[in-house]
């Protein structure tokens, strides 16, 4: 209940609070609009990595692919978050679960590439060339930071540390595809087939601390900060 101190004369809610609450509707907005986005594109990016990464026995670019689709994941939690934000007393509850349930993905997404790229290396299994490999990674060089930035400035602003960690993760989705460009490049110009499966587990520090943090699931985000 709004106090007396809070109300107009005629009893109505201050103007300063009702412009409080449309931006806060404009940023909800703008973080479902991004969140729709980065999941076509996810979606996209996924299936594609995960083709030519079977087709060319590339675990880096299976990895890849793995990422995305849970990013999708991400996404959605994501999105749920975001509807449930102007009710102050769900949002919170939502906040916690959606976190957590972002922190596992990532910790998933870390042990599976760790034991399939472990498993290539001990096997010396090289991976064959995949220019579409190498141009789904690059188009996502490009794509990722931009959907990171604008998706950080939305979190900050509505001080969600979901939100956070959706943000994080389409970073670190931009940060694995430049990992996934090198190893493939290296493999395509100089055969170094070793190269993929070190950078498939060069992924997995990165994932796997977004995960213990997604898993800890503070309430908010006051000073957040991003990879």
């Amino acid at each position: 209940m709004t106090s007396n101190a809070e109300r107009t004369p005629t009893g109505g809610t201050p103007p300063s609070s009702m412009g409080q609450d449309q931006r806060r509707r404009g940023l909800v907005r703008r973080g479902r609009a991004l969140s729709y986005l980065t999941l076509g594109y996810n979606v996209f990016e996924g299936m594609a990595s995960l083709v030519f990464g079977t087709l060319a026995g590339s675990i880096a670019l299976v990895g890849f692919g793995v990422d995305s689709l849970i990013e999708v994941t991400s996404s959605l939690a994501a999105l749920w978050r975001l509807r449930a934000d102007l009710d102050v007393v769900r949002r919170e509850k939502v906040e916690r679960i959606s976190l957590r349930v972002i922190g596992f993905c990532f910790l998933g997404l870390a042990v599976y590439i760790f034991a399939e790229a472990g498993h290539a290396l001990l096997g010396r299994e090289p991976p064959t060339k995949s220019i579409p490999g190498l141009l789904v990674a690059a188009l996502s060089v490009v794509v990722m930071p931009l959907l990171a930035r604008a998706k950080r400035k939305v979190a900050v602003a509505l001080g969600s540390r979901t939100l956070q960690a959706d943000a994080t993760q389409t970073a670190i989705c931009m940060y694995l595809s430049a990992i996934v460009l090198g190893g493939l490049a290296l493999n395509a110009l100089f055969g170094w087939w070793w190269a993929d499966p070190i950078a498939a587990i060069a992924m997995t520090p990165f994932i796997a601390k977004e995960g213990i943090s997604g898993l800890r699931a503070e309430d908010n985000c006051d000073d957040c900060r991003f990879v």
